[in-house]
């Protein structure tokens, strides 16, 4: 075990300097472009999911968030999603990702916010909504409700609206390791968000070597009225 320590951050720094090699050629990823952020998103899309436990598939729903779901759509076509950790899981709470896997990704992406819209759905079993710290501050994180947590729909007073639903997969979900927690209330605060946007992968490869990822986001399938 000892050896094996020793070498996975060599073996992630050389994987991340390689995605980082990869990245410069997604002009999307470093340099989005506000024509192509403005673009709408199909009215409905399913996301599928390749995780380090499974398939998952997330439908994403216009109607309930239009700013939310365009900008959803726009990060999985660019791939942003490929390699993050599920870097804070509570049980019986949400499941939370969104931070990418370079910290040259994480430096773009920082402060492109999205305005808040209203709470048409609740944030039931299954449903995911990004992740926020105040007015106006959706961005990239998302989280997976593990339970109905009607709550959240009016949260500090502005609330957490919905952008879709997972519609397979649920069980796959439900599996991920939640050994490090993410909040102080279950007295596991887990990763630093300020030192995953630093390091990337390489960070929680090192500290929390065991969290579970996603491995590639898909959009396969999209109606429009």
């Amino acid at each position: 075990m000892p050896p094996v320590r020793r070498l996975a951050p060599i073996l992630f720094a050389t994987a991340a300097a390689a995605l980082l090699g990869a990245c410069a050629k997604r002009d999307p990823l470093l340099t989005p472009s506000p024509k192509a952020l403005s673009r709408a998103a199909p009215d409905s899309f399913d996301v599928r999911i390749e995780s380090s436990r499974g398939p998952f598939v997330i439908r994403a729903r216009r109607d309930w968030s239009p700013a939310g779901v365009d900008r959803f759509h726009y990060l999985v076509r660019s791939g942003y999603y490929d390699e993050a950790r599920f870097f804070r899981v509570v049980s019986g709470f949400v499941v939370q990702w969104g931070l990418p896997a370079l910290p040259a990704v994480a430096a773009a992406w920082e402060g492109r916010s999205i305005p808040d819209e209203p709470v048409k759905s609740s944030n039931l079993r299954g449903r995911v909504s990004y992740a926020r710290g105040g007015p106006n501050t959706r961005g990239t994180q998302l989280f997976i409700n593990l339970a109905d947590n009607a709550r959240l729909d009016s949260t500090n007073g502005f609330g957490f609206p919905p952008i879709g639903e997972v519609v397979e997969g649920m069980a796959v979900v439900d599996s991920f390791n939640a050994e490090y927690g993410g909040t102080n209330t279950d007295r596991k605060p887990g990763p630093s968000q300020a030192e995953i946007r630093a390091e990337g992968n390489v960070y929680l490869a090192r500290e929390f070597p065991r969290l579970d990822f996603i491995r590639t986001a898909r959009v396969v399938r999209s109606w429009r009225k």
